[in-house]
This record gives structure tokens, C-alpha cells and sequence, in this order.
């Protein structure tokens, strides 16, 4: 008889050593979820900053391109141009190699930004959108959707001086051809 109450008293001892490691672990359960949240709430900040940065970034370099592109033609750009151009490669069948070319280039601006129009015998056969960047002359055209032959027009004007200013249009086909062509830009002469 002297054995039960020694077996009780060692089974509740046990019992209450079983409840306090379990109550223990729920503890450091506990504490680690919390720090598993904390750590969660770093991680979301961390890429809300790093989201930040590069929108600062792209704002930045946005302000540098406004800067350093122009919303009007320099005085001795501006104004209307005879333009020479020669086919220097093709592989389009609509351009062959030695093809010339002579228009007319009126580069004008407005409220909408620069832009340069080009004209044969007097009527406007396209307007490229302009960039003049860093001493440089960019120019793009593209036909609209509904053209039946779509061509993408690309010029770099780079050789800029007082009364020539020279560079490469580059003409791109549906088919994917590609046909370059050297610009030479000159005032006309005052009559």
C-alpha cells in the first residue's frame, strides 16, 4: 500500500513535467512566428525601398533625356534644307545600290516638339518625329497600320556643320529588307 501513493506521486510528477515542456514549446513557437512576422514586415519594406529607388531612377533619367533633347531647332538648323541621298546597300527591290534621291527637309518645332517634314516637288510626303540630342540629329517615321507595303524609316544626322550637315537614313521594309542610304543636308542658295 506504502507503493501507491509513491506511483501517484511520481505520475503526477511526470505528468506536470510533460505539460511544462509542451507549454515550453508552444513558448519558442510562439516567439519564433513573431519573429517570422517581423521579418516578413522587414522584407516588405525592404523591396517597397528598393521599388522607390528605381522609380527615382527612372524619373531621374527621364528629366536627363527632357534636358538634353530639345523643343526647338537650334537657329541654324531650323528652317528648310536640300537633301541628297544616295543608296550606298540594299536588299529591298524597291531601292538599288547608286539610287539618288533629292527632297526637301523643313525642319520646324511647335508647341508639340520638333519635327522634320519632307517634301518633293513641293508636296509633304512624311513627317519624321525629331530628337536632337547632343549635337545629333534623330529622325523616325513610321507608315500607319493600314498601309498596305508598312516601312520604318531611320536617320541619324551626325556631321553637323553651318551649311551641310550629313548622316545615314536607314529604310526598313515589310518583307523586313533594308535598304541605307548617305544624307547630305545643304541651304539652298539665295537667289
Amino acid at each position: 500500500m506504502k507503493k501507491i501513493p509513491l506511483i501517484l506521486f511520481f505520475t503526477c510528477l511526470f505528468i506536470s513535467c510533460e505539460n511544462k515542456k509542451e507549454l515550453e514549446l508552444q513558448e519558442r513557437e510562439q516567439a519564433l512566428n513573431l519573429r517570422e512576422e517581423k521579418l516578413a514586415e522587414k522584407e516588405a519594406d525592404y523591396q517597397s525601398l528598393l521599388t522607390f529607388r528605381d522609380s527615382i531612377y527612372a524619373l531621374k533619367d527621364t528629366v536627363k533625356e527632357i534636358a538634353t533633347s530639345v523643343k526647338e531647332w537650334p537657329e541654324n538648323i531650323q528652317g528648310i534644307w536640300n537633301s541628297k541621298m544616295l543608296c550606298r546597300e540594299s536588299n529591298c527591290s524597291k531601292y538599288v545600290i547608286g539610287d539618288q534621291r533629292n527632297e526637301t527637309w523643313q525642319f520646324l518645332s511647335d508647341s508639340t516638339g520638333i519635327y522634320t517634314n519632307v517634301l518633293n516637288n513641293k508636296k509633304l510626303t512624311r513627317v519624321f518625329q525629331a530628337k536632337y540630342i547632343e549635337d545629333k540629329i534623330l529622325l523616325e517615321f513610321k507608315t500607319d497600320s493600314v498601309t498596305k507595303n508598312s516601312v520604318k524609316m531611320n536617320v541619324v544626322l551626325d556631321d553637323i556643320k553651318n551649311n551641310v550637315i550629313k548622316g545615314t537614313q536607314t529604310i526598313t521594309g515589310q518583307d523586313n529588307c533594308t535598304a541605307r542610304f548617305s544624307v547630305e543636308l545643304t541651304l539652298p542658295q539665295k537667289k
